[in-house]
Order: C-alpha cells, then sequence, then structure tokens
C-alpha cells in the first residue's frame, strides 16, 4: 500500500506541475483579443474531466490569458450527450471545441478510425508512439471531414472486458468462452473483434451500461480499467478479463473557422498550454491504468475494492487474439476504409509500429 501511495503522490506532483506550470505565464498580450469558449468535455464523473479537462478550461486558461481567455465548459454527462454525435456539432457551430473519443466520431471518415483498432497493440508507450505517428493523418481528416483543427491527441486507461460469470469461484476463462455471450461495445472496430471471438455486440452507452448488465442486456461489457471502477461496474460483474483492447485514443478539436479567426497570441498560448496539457493527459493515463485493475480486484486503492476476479490471458488467448485482429479487425477496418491510401497511410504509421499489416 506504501508503495502505491508514493507513487501515487509522485504522478499527482508530476500532472500538477505540467498543469501549474501555465499560471506563471506571462500576461497576455494586448493584442489578444477577449473571447468565451463554447466547450464540450468527457464524461463528468471520470478523472479525465474533473482532474484535467474541465480545470484546464475553468482555471487554467483564464489564468495564463489574464482573464481574456474564458469558457462555458461542460461535459457531455451534464449537457445530455452520448458523445458521438459531438464532431457533427461542432462542424455546425452549436460548440467552439470538444474532447471526444476517436472511434466514437469516426462514422464520415473510417480513417480517424483506424488510430485505436480493436487488440492491436498491447502496451501504452506504443500505442502513443503510434497515435503520435497518426497526428498528421487525424488532423487531415479533422479538417476535411468536420472543419475541424486537431489541437490535442490523448488516451484512457486500457480498454478490457469485464463479464458477470455468476461464480466467483471461476479464476480460468479463456477467449473461447466468449462465444454466444452478448457484450457492450461502443465502436464497430471492438464489433468486430468481439464477432471475431463469436460473441454479440451491443452497442450501449456508457452511461447505461450498469443497468443493462443487471437486467441481463449484456453479459459482458468493454471499457477501460478505472472509467469501470469509477463507474462501479463492479457492482453487476464478477470478472476482469485482462486482454488490452485498445486506449480509446481521444481528442480535442476546435471550429476550423473559429481557430483561423484566432489571433497569433491566442493561437500560440493554446498550443503551449494544450502541449502541457496533452502530457498531463498520458501520464495520468498509465498510472490510472494499474490503479483501475488493482481497485477493481483486490486494492491497493484508496477507495473500497471491487473484488473483481482477475483473468490474465494465457498463450492459447494470445494467439486467438492474434487471428481475430488479422482475420476480422484488420480485414473489415480495411473494407471500412476503401481505398488503397488509406491502408498504406496506416501501415506505414501505426501498422508499422504494431508489426501487424491491413490489406484491402
Amino acid at each position: 500500500m506504501k508503495k502505491f501511495k508514493v507513487i501515487k503522490t509522485a504522478v499527482a506532483g508530476a500532472i500538477a506541475g505540467a498543469m501549474v506550470l501555465g499560471l506563471a505565464a506571462a500576461p497576455a498580450s494586448a493584442e489578444m483579443k477577449k473571447r468565451e469558449f463554447k466547450v464540450v468535455g468527457t464524461w463528468g464523473f471520470l478523472d479525465h474531466w474533473k482532474e484535467r479537462e474541465g480545470p484546464f478550461w475553468k482555471d487554467v486558461l483564464p489564468k495564463v490569458s489574464g482573464g481574456v481567455l474564458t469558457a462555458n465548459a461542460k461535459p457531455l454527462t451534464e449537457l445530455g450527450l452520448s458523445g458521438y454525435e459531438v464532431m457533427r456539432l461542432l462542424k455546425l457551430g452549436v460548440y467552439d471545441a470538444v474532447h471526444g473519443v476517436t472511434t466514437y466520431v469516426s462514422q464520415d471518415s473510417p480513417a480517424i478510425e483506424g488510430a485505436d483498432l480493436s487488440g492491436v497493440i498491447q502496451d501504452l508507450p506504443t500505442y502513443r508512439k503510434a497515435n503520435e505517428a497518426y497526428r498528421s493523418i487525424l488532423a487531415r481528416e479533422f479538417e476535411d471531414k468536420y472543419a475541424a483543427k486537431l489541437l490535442m491527441i490523448y488516451a484512457w486507461p486500457s480498454q478490457q472486458l469485464w463479464c458477470n460469470l455468476g461464480d466467483k469461484s471461476i479464476t480460468k476463462f479463456g477467449l473461447d468462452q466468449l462465444k454466444g455471450k452478448k457484450i457492450r461495445t461502443y465502436s464497430k472496430t471492438l464489433g468486430d473483434f468481439i464477432e471475431g471471438v463469436g460473441g454479440t455486440a451491443v452497442t450501449i452507452a456508457f452511461s447505461e451500461v450498469v443497468p443493462a448488465l443487471q437486467k441481463g442486456v449484456a453479459d459482458c461489457g468493454l471499457t477501460g480499467t478505472l472509467p469501470a471502477y469509477n463507474a462501479k461496474w463492479y457492482q453487476v460483474v464478477t470478472h476482469n478479463i485482462r486482454i488490452r483492447l485498445g486506449y480509446a485514443s481521444s481528442f480535442l478539436a476546435m471550429n476550423l473557422k473559429l481557430w483561423n479567426s484566432l489571433d497569433g497570441d491566442t493561437q500560440g498560448l493554446f498550443n503551449k498550454e494544450l502541449a502541457k496539457l496533452e502530457e498531463a493527459m498520458w501520464v495520468a493515463t498509465a498510472t490510472n491504468d494499474q490503479k483501475g485493475m488493482d481497485c477493481n480486484a483486490s486494492g491497493p486503492c484508496d477507495g473500497p475494492t471491487g473484488g473483481m476476479i482477475p483473468i490474465e490471458p494465457t498463450a492459447a488467448d494470445k494467439k486467438i487474439l492474434k487471428s481475430v485482429v488479422e482475420n476480422f479487425v484488420l480485414k473489415r477496418w480495411a473494407k471500412r476504409c476503401g481505398t488503397q491510401k488509406c491502408v498504406d497511410e496506416w501501415n506505414a504509421t501505426i501498422g508499422k509500429l504494431a508489426g501487424v499489416k491491413a490489406s484491402m
């Protein structure tokens, strides 16, 4: 427990330092125009909003701009949004800037979905490098499809499986046993994985998963490790199958017309401060991944432990995962992507780092 607290304190200090550095910035330039931004954040009950997104817009931005730049920022849960519609609302000018998940907003661009293909990468450092390599492609797609300026890329703790097996005495459960189970998903690529292992994909908004699991609408769910704990999935599921199916690649984007209308000082301030916020996001994700697994199981944890039974993937599970990635995830995505250029760009960036190749 002591070691966990030391690590947590160190990481919290790093995050705080990254956020607070901007508070010592010089007063806003006289050229900077006063402006209030309408902003949508992610889920209000999860840590990214509470500890980083919200504080940036409500506290950091006004302070580093000398009060010139402010924001009316609210999480999508407070606004009654699901998260799938945020980029279309941004394009329409309903909001000035939005945070979101890439696979949630890829309806108009399968290339955006390519940032987080299910099961392709199993560790966060490689995942971060892959998203950085893919950044220019995402930026182009956001501009072309949504008339938006991509300002930041970050992630969530690893997306894992959480199943109600009914009996906590079960200590072994393979991916081959998912056949026939109804599994909550939130993206096409996760659905490809579920169907690849013989399950049935059920699309359910995050806020509706717990009652769905309670009522048997789903047998298992897919989400991040700490989000699962914060949303109290441990009340309705018994087991955590620790196969990593992505890290919910996320972004901050601003309406492009609005971005282009900002003076140079304002754009420069955003670029500087958002680089710090982005780093804080990745640092938090790294520590929260393990924290989520610990808290959902038997600890260590600052709060109540979930008592879930952890199931680590076996060699047989990893073999199944590799086959599903190659024969379902990549093949189906390449078909959705539709062009050789799209596939080639992915292979030259994420595919190269992951050691896999998509083909039409």
